[in-house]
Protein backbone atom coordinates (compact mmCIF):
# COMPACT_ATOMS: atom_id res chain seq x y z
CA UNK A 1 0.00 0.00 0.00
CA UNK A 2 1.54 3.30 -1.49
CA UNK A 3 0.29 6.67 0.48
CA UNK A 4 1.68 10.17 -0.49
CA UNK A 5 1.31 12.54 2.92
CA UNK A 6 0.67 16.50 1.24
CA UNK A 7 0.13 19.65 3.37
CA UNK A 8 1.73 22.48 3.56
CA UNK A 9 5.36 23.42 6.07
CA UNK A 10 4.70 22.80 9.93
CA UNK A 11 1.65 21.06 9.84
CA UNK A 12 3.20 17.72 11.14
CA UNK A 13 3.72 15.39 7.85
CA UNK A 14 6.95 13.69 9.20
CA UNK A 15 5.64 13.14 12.56
CA UNK A 16 2.82 11.79 11.45
CA UNK A 17 4.27 9.47 9.53
CA UNK A 18 6.61 8.35 12.23
CA UNK A 19 3.37 7.99 14.21
CA UNK A 20 1.61 6.05 11.46
CA UNK A 21 4.75 3.37 11.23
CA UNK A 22 5.28 3.05 14.61
CA UNK A 23 9.28 4.75 14.18
CA UNK A 24 11.38 7.70 13.90
CA UNK A 25 12.04 7.30 10.56
CA UNK A 26 11.56 10.88 9.64
CA UNK A 27 13.06 13.80 10.57
CA UNK A 28 10.99 16.28 12.72
CA UNK A 29 11.44 19.69 12.37
CA UNK A 30 10.61 22.22 15.39
CA UNK A 31 8.71 25.88 15.25
CA UNK A 32 7.60 25.32 11.90
CA UNK A 33 10.51 24.92 10.30
CA UNK A 34 10.39 21.93 7.75
CA UNK A 35 13.39 19.35 8.01
CA UNK A 36 12.21 17.41 4.76
CA UNK A 37 13.80 18.93 2.10
CA UNK A 38 12.63 16.42 -0.59
CA UNK A 39 10.63 13.62 -0.34
CA UNK A 40 11.31 10.22 1.55
CA UNK A 41 9.44 7.07 1.75
CA UNK A 42 9.81 4.18 4.30
CA UNK A 43 8.04 0.75 4.23
CA UNK A 44 7.12 -1.37 7.32
CA UNK A 45 4.29 -3.34 8.25
CA UNK A 46 1.55 -1.53 9.81
CA UNK A 47 -1.49 -3.94 11.36
CA UNK A 48 -0.74 -6.96 9.25
CA UNK A 49 0.28 -5.34 5.29
CA UNK A 50 3.49 -3.88 4.08
CA UNK A 51 2.75 0.32 4.16
CA UNK A 52 5.10 2.52 2.01
CA UNK A 53 5.15 6.32 3.41
CA UNK A 54 6.20 8.95 1.16
CA UNK A 55 6.52 11.99 3.06
CA UNK A 56 6.89 15.05 1.04
CA UNK A 57 8.77 18.57 1.50
CA UNK A 58 5.52 21.55 1.67
CA UNK A 59 5.42 21.11 -1.71
CA UNK A 60 1.58 23.83 -1.67
CA UNK A 61 3.66 26.52 0.39
CA UNK A 62 2.59 29.75 -1.51
CA UNK A 63 5.86 31.29 -0.92
CA UNK A 64 8.03 28.19 -2.49
CA UNK A 65 9.23 29.05 -6.09
CA UNK A 66 6.88 27.27 -8.72
CA UNK A 67 10.38 25.55 -10.16
CA UNK A 68 10.79 23.65 -6.81
CA UNK A 69 7.10 22.43 -6.17
CA UNK A 70 7.26 20.70 -9.77
CA UNK A 71 10.63 19.18 -9.27
CA UNK A 72 9.69 18.02 -5.67
CA UNK A 73 6.36 16.68 -7.12
CA UNK A 74 8.44 14.84 -9.75
CA UNK A 75 10.34 13.47 -7.47
CA UNK A 76 7.43 12.28 -5.34
CA UNK A 77 6.14 10.57 -7.98
CA UNK A 78 8.90 8.63 -8.93
CA UNK A 79 8.77 7.17 -5.44
CA UNK A 80 5.25 6.30 -5.43
CA UNK A 81 5.65 4.40 -8.95
CA UNK A 82 2.80 3.42 -10.86
CA UNK A 83 1.06 5.40 -8.46
CA UNK A 84 -0.60 6.16 -5.15
CA UNK A 85 -3.72 4.35 -3.29
CA UNK A 86 -3.55 7.12 -1.09
CA UNK A 87 -3.25 10.49 -0.54
CA UNK A 88 -3.24 11.76 3.53
CA UNK A 89 -4.10 15.80 3.33
CA UNK A 90 -2.50 17.01 6.44
CA UNK A 91 -3.83 20.15 8.37
CA UNK A 92 -3.47 21.51 11.87
CA UNK A 93 -6.68 21.47 14.48
CA UNK A 94 -6.44 25.28 13.69
CA UNK A 95 -8.39 28.10 11.65
CA UNK A 96 -9.02 27.17 8.70
CA UNK A 97 -7.80 29.95 6.09
CA UNK A 98 -6.71 30.65 2.53
CA UNK A 99 -3.48 29.27 2.79
CA UNK A 100 -5.43 25.92 3.97
CA UNK A 101 -7.30 26.21 0.68
CA UNK A 102 -4.14 27.01 -1.25
CA UNK A 103 -3.38 23.42 -0.60
CA UNK A 104 -6.26 22.15 -1.66
CA UNK A 105 -6.26 24.45 -4.85
CA UNK A 106 -2.78 22.89 -5.23
CA UNK A 107 -3.81 19.36 -5.31
CA UNK A 108 -6.22 20.01 -7.99
CA UNK A 109 -3.64 22.02 -9.91
CA UNK A 110 -1.56 19.15 -9.77
CA UNK A 111 -2.75 15.87 -9.47
CA UNK A 112 -6.38 16.55 -10.62
CA UNK A 113 -9.53 16.68 -8.76
CA UNK A 114 -9.62 12.93 -9.33
CA UNK A 115 -7.02 12.71 -7.01
CA UNK A 116 -9.33 13.51 -4.02
CA UNK A 117 -11.29 10.55 -4.51
CA UNK A 118 -8.14 8.43 -3.21
CA UNK A 119 -7.73 11.07 -0.14
CA UNK A 120 -7.94 11.08 3.22
CA UNK A 121 -8.13 14.28 5.14
CA UNK A 122 -6.33 13.97 8.44
CA UNK A 123 -5.78 16.76 11.47
CA UNK A 124 -2.86 16.91 13.56
CA UNK A 125 -2.53 18.99 16.74
CA UNK A 126 -5.53 16.78 18.15
CA UNK A 127 -5.16 18.84 21.88
CA UNK A 128 -7.16 21.32 20.61
CA UNK A 129 -9.89 20.03 20.99
CA UNK A 130 -12.16 20.28 23.62
CA UNK A 131 -13.09 17.50 26.07
CA UNK A 132 -15.23 15.00 24.53
CA UNK A 133 -15.36 16.98 21.28
CA UNK A 134 -14.72 15.71 17.85
CA UNK A 135 -12.82 16.56 14.81
CA UNK A 136 -16.28 17.16 13.16
CA UNK A 137 -17.66 18.47 15.39
CA UNK A 138 -14.81 21.30 15.52
CA UNK A 139 -15.23 22.60 12.10
CA UNK A 140 -18.67 22.25 12.48
CA UNK A 141 -20.64 24.64 10.47
CA UNK A 142 -17.04 25.62 8.65
CA UNK A 143 -17.93 25.53 4.72
CA UNK A 144 -14.57 25.21 2.86
CA UNK A 145 -13.54 21.88 5.45
CA UNK A 146 -17.14 20.82 5.05
CA UNK A 147 -16.36 20.96 1.17
CA UNK A 148 -13.06 19.01 1.42
CA UNK A 149 -14.16 16.27 3.34
CA UNK A 150 -17.04 15.71 0.95
CA UNK A 151 -15.01 15.89 -2.03
CA UNK A 152 -12.62 12.84 0.05
CA UNK A 153 -16.18 10.72 0.50
CA UNK A 154 -16.08 11.74 4.33
CA UNK A 155 -12.86 10.25 5.52
CA UNK A 156 -11.85 12.59 8.15
CA UNK A 157 -9.32 11.49 11.02
CA UNK A 158 -7.29 13.24 14.08
CA UNK A 159 -4.16 13.01 15.55
CA UNK A 160 -1.79 14.41 18.54
CA UNK A 161 1.93 13.24 17.54
CA UNK A 162 2.84 14.88 21.17
CA UNK A 163 0.28 13.98 23.72
CA UNK A 164 -2.11 11.41 22.21
CA UNK A 165 0.34 8.26 23.37
CA UNK A 166 -0.79 4.79 23.61
CA UNK A 167 -2.52 3.29 26.39
CA UNK A 168 -4.81 6.69 26.87
CA UNK A 169 -8.21 6.16 28.42
CA UNK A 170 -10.40 7.69 25.89
CA UNK A 171 -9.72 5.91 22.30
CA UNK A 172 -10.64 8.66 20.67
CA UNK A 173 -7.66 10.64 22.10
CA UNK A 174 -5.27 7.66 21.34
CA UNK A 175 -3.03 7.76 18.28
CA UNK A 176 -3.03 3.86 18.27
CA UNK A 177 -6.59 3.87 17.78
CA UNK A 178 -6.52 6.82 15.31
CA UNK A 179 -4.15 5.08 12.87
CA UNK A 180 -6.02 1.86 12.94
CA UNK A 181 -9.37 3.81 12.21
CA UNK A 182 -7.01 5.64 9.54
CA UNK A 183 -6.40 2.33 8.06
CA UNK A 184 -9.41 0.90 7.97
CA UNK A 185 -10.54 3.98 6.32
CA UNK A 186 -7.83 3.72 3.47
CA UNK A 187 -8.55 -0.27 2.97
CA UNK A 188 -12.89 0.69 2.62
CA UNK A 189 -11.53 3.39 -0.21
CA UNK A 190 -8.95 1.42 -2.49
CA UNK A 191 -12.12 -1.27 -1.90
CA UNK A 192 -14.90 1.70 -3.21
CA UNK A 193 -11.42 2.53 -6.19
CA UNK A 194 -11.82 -1.15 -7.04
CA UNK A 195 -7.81 -1.73 -5.58
CA UNK A 196 -6.58 0.77 -8.48
CA UNK A 197 -4.17 3.35 -7.46
CA UNK A 198 -4.22 6.72 -8.71
CA UNK A 199 -2.99 7.49 -11.84
CA UNK A 200 -2.77 10.12 -14.55
CA UNK A 201 -0.74 10.84 -17.39
CA UNK A 202 2.22 11.93 -15.81
CA UNK A 203 2.71 9.34 -13.56
CA UNK A 204 2.29 7.00 -16.67
CA UNK A 205 5.06 8.68 -18.32
CA UNK A 206 7.00 8.27 -15.30
CA UNK A 207 5.95 4.93 -14.56
CA UNK A 208 6.91 3.70 -18.12
CA UNK A 209 10.67 5.83 -17.52
CA UNK A 210 11.23 4.01 -15.02
CA UNK A 211 10.51 0.48 -16.70
CA UNK A 212 12.44 1.51 -19.21
CA UNK A 213 15.35 2.48 -16.90
CA UNK A 214 15.61 -0.33 -15.13
CA UNK A 215 15.84 -2.72 -17.82
CA UNK A 216 18.89 -0.59 -18.79
CA UNK A 217 20.47 -0.79 -15.65
CA UNK A 218 19.56 -4.47 -15.31
CA UNK A 219 21.62 -5.72 -18.34
CA UNK A 220 24.89 -3.50 -16.80
CA UNK A 221 24.07 -3.72 -13.41
CA UNK A 222 26.42 -6.58 -12.77
CA UNK A 223 25.63 -7.71 -9.04
CA UNK A 224 22.97 -5.27 -8.41
CA UNK A 225 20.08 -6.48 -5.89
CA UNK A 226 16.68 -5.38 -7.70
CA UNK A 227 15.91 -3.24 -4.91
CA UNK A 228 19.63 -1.27 -6.09
CA UNK A 229 18.09 -1.40 -9.38
CA UNK A 230 14.75 0.35 -8.60
CA UNK A 231 16.71 2.83 -6.50
CA UNK A 232 19.07 3.91 -9.32
CA UNK A 233 16.10 3.67 -12.39
CA UNK A 234 13.79 6.12 -9.46
CA UNK A 235 17.08 8.68 -9.35
CA UNK A 236 17.84 8.65 -13.40
CA UNK A 237 13.84 8.81 -13.80
CA UNK A 238 13.75 12.12 -11.03
CA UNK A 239 16.75 13.33 -12.92
CA UNK A 240 15.33 12.91 -16.38
CA UNK A 241 13.32 16.83 -16.28
CA UNK A 242 16.52 18.68 -15.03
CA UNK A 243 18.20 17.09 -17.41
CA UNK A 244 16.17 18.06 -20.21
CA UNK A 245 15.71 21.46 -18.90
CA UNK A 246 19.67 21.96 -18.75
CA UNK A 247 19.61 20.68 -22.48
CA UNK A 248 17.16 22.79 -23.48
CA UNK A 249 18.83 26.22 -22.42
CA UNK A 250 22.19 24.90 -22.89
CA UNK A 251 21.10 24.73 -26.55
CA UNK A 252 19.00 27.92 -26.67
CA UNK A 253 21.73 30.02 -25.14
CA UNK A 254 24.62 28.27 -27.34
CA UNK A 255 22.04 28.76 -30.43
CA UNK A 256 21.25 32.36 -29.62
CA UNK A 257 24.76 33.28 -29.61
CA UNK A 258 26.20 31.59 -32.49
CA UNK A 259 22.94 32.33 -34.54
CA UNK A 260 23.56 36.03 -34.28
CA UNK A 261 27.54 35.16 -34.85
CA UNK A 262 26.74 33.57 -38.26
CA UNK A 263 24.74 37.17 -38.82
CA UNK A 264 27.47 39.45 -38.20
CA UNK A 265 29.04 39.57 -41.69
CA UNK A 266 25.89 39.99 -43.45
CA UNK A 267 24.91 42.80 -41.07
CA UNK A 268 28.68 44.83 -41.75
CA UNK A 269 27.18 43.99 -45.76
CA UNK A 270 24.14 45.69 -45.35
CA UNK A 271 25.58 49.33 -43.53
CA UNK A 272 27.99 49.62 -46.05
CA UNK A 273 26.43 49.02 -48.89
CA UNK A 274 23.40 51.07 -48.20
CA UNK A 275 25.05 54.23 -48.02
CA UNK A 276 24.70 53.51 -52.14
CA UNK A 277 22.69 51.37 -53.50
CA UNK A 278 18.95 51.67 -53.18
CA UNK A 279 17.90 48.15 -52.32
CA UNK A 280 20.55 46.01 -49.96
CA UNK A 281 20.07 42.33 -49.65
CA UNK A 282 20.23 40.33 -46.62
CA UNK A 283 20.95 37.21 -46.17
CA UNK A 284 19.73 35.82 -42.57
CA UNK A 285 21.49 32.47 -41.39
CA UNK A 286 19.94 30.67 -38.95
CA UNK A 287 19.99 26.77 -38.40
CA UNK A 288 16.94 25.86 -40.28
CA UNK A 289 18.18 27.41 -43.59
CA UNK A 290 19.14 30.50 -45.29
CA UNK A 291 16.29 33.03 -45.55
CA UNK A 292 16.84 36.08 -48.12
CA UNK A 293 15.80 39.63 -47.02
CA UNK A 294 14.99 43.01 -48.97
CA UNK A 295 14.80 46.17 -48.18
CA UNK A 296 15.08 50.11 -49.11
CA UNK A 297 17.93 51.67 -47.95
CA UNK A 298 16.47 54.10 -45.48
CA UNK A 299 15.64 50.94 -43.76
CA UNK A 300 18.63 49.33 -44.16
CA UNK A 301 20.51 49.84 -40.52
CA UNK A 302 16.88 48.56 -39.47
CA UNK A 303 16.96 45.59 -41.25
CA UNK A 304 20.68 44.83 -40.04
CA UNK A 305 19.66 45.33 -36.66
CA UNK A 306 16.34 42.84 -37.62
CA UNK A 307 18.59 40.85 -38.83
CA UNK A 308 20.84 40.07 -35.42
CA UNK A 309 17.77 39.84 -33.44
CA UNK A 310 15.66 37.25 -35.36
CA UNK A 311 19.55 35.12 -35.86
CA UNK A 312 19.61 34.93 -32.37
CA UNK A 313 15.52 33.98 -31.76
CA UNK A 314 16.20 31.73 -34.90
CA UNK A 315 19.02 29.93 -33.10
CA UNK A 316 17.65 30.16 -29.59
CA UNK A 317 14.80 27.99 -30.74
CA UNK A 318 16.33 25.38 -32.60
CA UNK A 319 19.02 25.50 -30.28
CA UNK A 320 16.52 24.55 -27.38
CA UNK A 321 15.04 21.41 -29.73
CA UNK A 322 18.60 20.08 -30.11
CA UNK A 323 19.26 20.48 -26.72
CA UNK A 324 16.17 18.83 -25.54
CA UNK A 325 17.40 15.81 -27.73
CA UNK A 326 20.24 15.34 -26.62
CA UNK A 327 19.57 15.29 -22.90
CA UNK A 328 17.00 12.36 -23.80
CA UNK A 329 20.58 10.77 -23.73
CA UNK A 330 22.30 12.22 -20.85
CA UNK A 331 22.44 10.78 -17.76
CA UNK A 332 23.71 13.97 -15.43
CA UNK A 333 23.14 17.47 -15.55
CA UNK A 334 26.95 17.80 -16.68
CA UNK A 335 26.60 15.12 -19.62
CA UNK A 336 23.47 17.01 -20.41
CA UNK A 337 25.61 20.34 -21.19
CA UNK A 338 28.58 18.74 -23.11
CA UNK A 339 26.08 17.03 -25.39
CA UNK A 340 23.88 20.11 -25.91
CA UNK A 341 26.61 22.52 -26.90
CA UNK A 342 28.44 19.63 -29.13
CA UNK A 343 25.31 19.19 -30.74
CA UNK A 344 24.47 22.43 -31.32
CA UNK A 345 27.77 23.66 -32.35
CA UNK A 346 28.12 20.59 -34.68
CA UNK A 347 24.51 21.11 -36.41
CA UNK A 348 25.03 25.22 -36.87
CA UNK A 349 28.57 24.64 -38.30
CA UNK A 350 26.58 22.73 -40.48
CA UNK A 351 24.67 25.30 -42.17
CA UNK A 352 27.58 27.88 -41.94
CA UNK A 353 29.49 25.50 -44.42
CA UNK A 354 26.31 25.31 -46.34
CA UNK A 355 26.50 29.29 -46.70
CA UNK A 356 29.44 29.32 -47.95
CA UNK A 357 29.27 26.80 -50.61
CA UNK A 358 25.53 28.44 -51.67
CA UNK A 359 25.70 30.37 -55.14
CA UNK A 360 23.70 33.17 -54.68
CA UNK A 361 22.62 35.68 -57.43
Amino acid sequence: MRIVILGKTGVGKSSLANTILGEELFQTGFNGVSATSECQSETRRVDGRDVTLIDTPGLFDTGRPEEELKAAIVKCITECSPGPHAFIIVFKVERFTDQEQDVINKINQYFSEEAFKYATVLFTHGDQLKEGQTIEEYFHNKQLVSDLIKKCGGRCHVVDNKYWKNNQPDDYRSNQFQVKQLMKTIDHMIEANNGSCFTNEMLQAMETLRQEEEEKIGQSSGNKTEKEILEEAKKRVSAKPLIHLTGILTGAMLGALLGSFLTVAEVLKVLNESLSEEVVKVFLVIPSGVQRVTATTEAARKTALSVMVAGALGGAIKGGFIGYNAGEEAATLSEAVKTAAKAVVNVTAFFKDQEKTANWN
